[in-house]
């Protein structure tokens, strides 16, 4: 089970959800008033954690969205390798390789403790704690 349904109604920004085919953190929400004959709707900015791209969506409120379920795992670092990172699950002593992301090059080394995020079949390095 990598996803799950909430209403359109109860998302708030910081959360995630599922734009486009892409989980995303939300950065934005606004909610229309009622019209006359219609329903509220919600504008749901969001920022996917896969491609870093931008999307939008329209939805009413009473709408439902898939929400994925975003594991965080703690991991250490075994070996770098330029952008790639061997890293050993601290749960399952799993050995994966993950990409390094830019703002982390700096931070990460051999030995460091890392959070990776599992979300929908995508590994993601996300932290350095030391």
């Amino acid at each position: 089970m990598e996803k799950k349904v909430e209403d359109v109604g109860s998302l708030k920004e910081g959360r995630f959800a599922i734009l486009e085919d892409e989980p995303c953190t939300i950065v934005d929400i606004k909610t229309s008033k009622t019209g006359k004959h219609g329903h509220a709707k919600s504008r749901i900015e969001g920022i996917g954690l896969i491609t870093g791209k931008k999307h939008v969506i329209i939805l009413p409120t009473h709408d439902k969205i898939e929400v994925p379920i975003v594991e965080k795992r703690d991991a250490q670092v075994l070996m770098l390798r330029e952008n790639v990172a061997q890293v050993m699950d601290m749960k399952t002593f799993e050995t994966i390789e993950l990409q390094v992301p830019e703002e982390l090059k700096s931070r990460i080394r051999e030995g460091s403790q890392v959070v990776y995020w599992e979300v929908m079949g995508h590994k993601l390095l996300k932290e350095v704690r030391g």
